[in-house]
This record gives structure tokens, C-alpha cells and sequence, in this order.
């Protein structure tokens, strides 16, 4: 018996590694260059702060500028990934990183980092879209979502490693080891560009149509714009982690500081253990579109539980807070697995890029709105600001399948024929 149980464990840690190939240099990329973003955002800020004569409000700022300049850029880069070669292109984009996070090493004025800044996120963001196209390039639909799924598992295994790194030259707290954390975060990049490189479109691989005249856009897709909103909101699961939940130990839970740091790492470590075998079964849009819905419900469960730590004692609460956060995260992955699915399953031939590019503008949703909403509700109101949160999440879980199919009806009528001249 224990044999036999042990087998099926080393089966389901091998299902966790990409397959020989494109996948596993896809998840080596993934993974290299989030241990260079863990050990950059670890430390940034307090750099800027200290060492280049920035306050933190301006590095606020100008991050808040930057990432609305990088998501602006989304859209027609996802339309230049259906036109060009989007390898090349992503190459193209981590060879600027390296200039570029090396040029902060040389801002001394608030117009220099935002300039900086906001050219760093131009190429940080479009490698979302163009990453998405060369994996539908790649594989077939379902064996994206694999990959996907393998690959978010590799980041937080990369960042991990980074913040770890990080940390060291906190520790160290002088402009030199921040030089040497910025010198690293380049030749990450650098990395990057070499493993892209070796990634081998096959020649037999599907490859985007040219977009043919009369074809409508992804920004005419009305249903699919609602549903991207829809996903922005729901991909609030990463600012409950980030914004939510620190704020709610420090001013109603009632429980150590500290306890946020054990939240975080439990998050990680779930989703690197969950997020590949959680993923399956997600082959159909409808699958997808069930897969995302069951993550709202998931979010919506865990915003109750947050709340009832509230009036509890220290251990109740403590209790509360973790099995709130398993709940959290098997939101997280569900809505991620189902999101990938959608992000794949609809764009018609020649417009894979654009979709991707648009359906990437959800992101700013929530990296903008939500931690102003996460603070104006759990800080006044409380607990009943969780409550608040579980209605949206609820709500919108009912969106989720009627959009998908309108979405999926409006492109696949996305081909016209052209107005006649006269």
C-alpha cells in the first residue's frame, strides 16, 4: 500500500516538469526571469528611497505612471505579434531590459525614473501577450493551459529565489550590494534573451493567419471586453494576498505581524504544488469559463471566512485566517486555469495577439483599482468589507459563462465581407 501511494506521489511530482523542449525552456524563462524581478522589486524601492534621492511618494508615483504607460503599449504589441515573429520580438524586448534596469542605477532625478521606469514596464508588460502567442504557436490549446499552469509554478519558484537573494543585500543595506542587485536583474534578462532564442517554432507548428481585410478587431468584441473586465476584477486574488491581508492583520485581525509572512509562503507553495494538477480539464471554452466561475466561488468562501477571524481570539483567528487562505488559493488557481483557457480558446485565426494583447488590459484593473477598493473596504468597514468583497466575487461568477458565449459568437463572426465600392 505505502508502495504503491509512494509511486503515484513521484508521478505527480514528475507531472509538475515540463516536457523536454520548447515547454521546459519556456518554464526555464518563466523562471529566470522572475528570480530577477524578486530580486529587483525586493529592494527597489528602498534604494530609490535612500540612495537616489527619491521619496517614497514619487516612487509611488512614478511606478503607478510607469504601468499605465506599459499597459497602453499591450494592445499593439499583441497586434505585432500577429504580424511579425512574436520570438523575436520577446527577444527583442528582455535585450532592452538590460540597458534599461542598468540605467537606474543612474537616476537621480523624479522625470529620469519615470522615463526609466516607464520603458521597463513598456517591456515588461507586452511580454505578456507576445508569451501567450509564441505558446499558441507552440501547442495546441489545452497543452498551453499545461504549460501555462507549469510555467506560474516556476515563477513563484524563481521569485522565491530572488526576494531570498534580496534579502542579502537588505541585509547589506549599501548603494553597492543595489548596484549588484541591479547588475544581477540584467543578466537575467540577458538570460532570457538567450533562452528564447533556442525556443524552435517547428515548422509543422500553427502559426497565425495573416489578418485578412474586413476582419474585426479584438476592441470591437463588446462581450469580450465585459469579460476581461470581468477577469481583471477577479484576478484580485493576487492583491488580497499583496494589499488585503497585510492590511487586515495590522488593523482588525488581532494577530501577529508576522503571520502575513507564513500567509505568503503558504500561497507559494500551494500554487507551485496545485497549480499544474488543478489545471486539467479545461480542454472546451465552457470548461474554462466552469473553471473560472468555481474560482469566484472560491474567493467568495475565503472573504467570509477573513471576516469571522474578526471577533475571534488570537488562535481562532490565526486558525480563520490560514484555512481562509487554502480557500484563497484554490480560487486562485481555478480562476487562473479557467482564464488561460478563455485567453486561448477565443480569438479567431490572425487576431491571437491582439486577444491576448487586450485581454491583458484586465490586469490593470486590478493592479490599479484594487488596492484603493481592497483599502476603502476592509480599513472602514471591516468585516463587512469581506462581505462586500464575496457579493462582487459571487456576482460576477454568474457573468462568467453567459460573456464567454457571446464573446465566443461575436469572433467567430469577426470576418466580414467588405463594403462594396461604389
Amino acid at each position: 500500500m505505502q508502495q504503491r501511494h509512494a509511486k503515484r506521489l513521484i508521478r505527480q511530482l514528475r507531472g509538475l516538469l515540463p516536457d523536454a523542449g520548447a515547454a521546459r525552456r519556456l518554464c526555464l524563462l518563466t523562471a529566470v526571469q522572475s528570480a530577477g524581478s524578486g530580486v529587483f522589486l525586493s529592494s527597489s524601492v528602498i534604494f530609490f528611497s535612500r540612495y537616489a534621492g527619491l521619496s517614497p511618494t514619487q516612487v509611488g508615483l512614478g511606478l503607478a505612471v510607469a504601468g499605465g504607460v506599459g499597459f497602453l503599449a499591450t494592445v499593439p504589441a499583441g497586434r505585432l505579434a500577429d504580424r511579425f515573429r512574436p520570438r523575436s520580438l520577446l527577444a527583442l524586448g528582455y535585450s532592452a531590459l538590460v540597458p534599461l534596469f542598468i540605467s537606474y542605477g543612474f537616476v537621480r532625478t523624479f522625470p529620469a525614473f519615470i522615463a526609466a521606469a516607464s520603458l521597463i514596464s513598456v517591456c515588461e508588460t507586452t511580454g505578456s501577450p507576445l508569451r501567450a502567442t509564441l505558446m499558441h504557436q507552440l501547442f495546441r490549446e489545452e497543452g498551453a493551459v499545461r504549460v501555462r499552469a507549469q510555467m506560474r509554478s516556476f515563477f513563484n519558484v524563481g521569485y522565491m529565489l530572488g526576494a531570498a537573494v534580496a534579502s542579502i543585500a537588505l541585509t547589506v543595506g549599501t548603494s553597492r550590494a543595489f548596484y549588484a542587485v541591479l547588475l544581477l536583474n540584467a543578466l537575467a534578462q540577458a538570460c532570457c534573451v538567450y533562452i528564447v532564442l533556442s525556443v524552435r517554432v517547428p515548422a509543422a507548428a500553427p502559426r497565425a493567419a495573416p489578418p485578412r481585410k474586413g476582419m474585426r478587431g479584438a476592441l470591437s468584441n463588446v462581450p469580450f471586453l465585459a469579460l476581461t473586465a470581468v477577469n481583471g476584477i477577479l484576478e484580485l486574488h493576487y492583491t488580497i494576498f499583496t494589499v488585503g491581508v497585510p492590511l487586515w492583520i495590522v488593523t482588525h485581525a488581532h494577530v501577529p505581524a508576522g503571520l502575513n509572512s507564513v500567509v505568503i509562503a503558504l500561497d507559494t507553495v500551494l500554487v507551485i504544488l496545485l497549480q499544474v494538477p488543478l489545471s486539467r480539464g479545461t480542454g472546451t471554452l465552457a470548461e474554462g469559463a466552469n473553471q473560472m466561475r468555481r474560482g469566484a466561488w472560491f474567493m467568495a468562501i475565503a472573504c467570509a471566512v477573513y471576516a469571522l477571524s474578526q471577533s475571534s481570539s488570537e488562535v481562532v483567528a490565526i486558525c480563520f485566517l490560514l484555512v481562509g487562505t487554502v480557500i484563497l488559493v484554490f480560487g486562485e488557481i481555478f480562476q487562473s486555469a479557467g482564464s488561460w483557457t478563455i485567453s486561448f480558446k477565443l480569438p479567431p485565426a490572425g487576431k491571437q495577439g491582439e486577444y491576448q494583447g487586450v485581454y491583458a488590459l484586465g490586469r490593470g484593473v486590478r493592479e490599479f483599482a484594487g488596492p484603493a477598493l481592497l483599502t476603502a473596504l476592509i480599513v472602514p468597514l471591516a468585516w463587512c468589507g469581506w462581505i462586500v468583497l464575496m457579493a462582487i466575487f459571487l456576482a460576477l461568477s454568474t457573468l462568467v459563462g453567459p460573456l464567454a458565449e457571446m464573446a465566443e459568437r461575436h469572433a467567430s463572426r469577426a470576418v466580414v465581407e467588405p463594403t462594396p465600392s461604389r
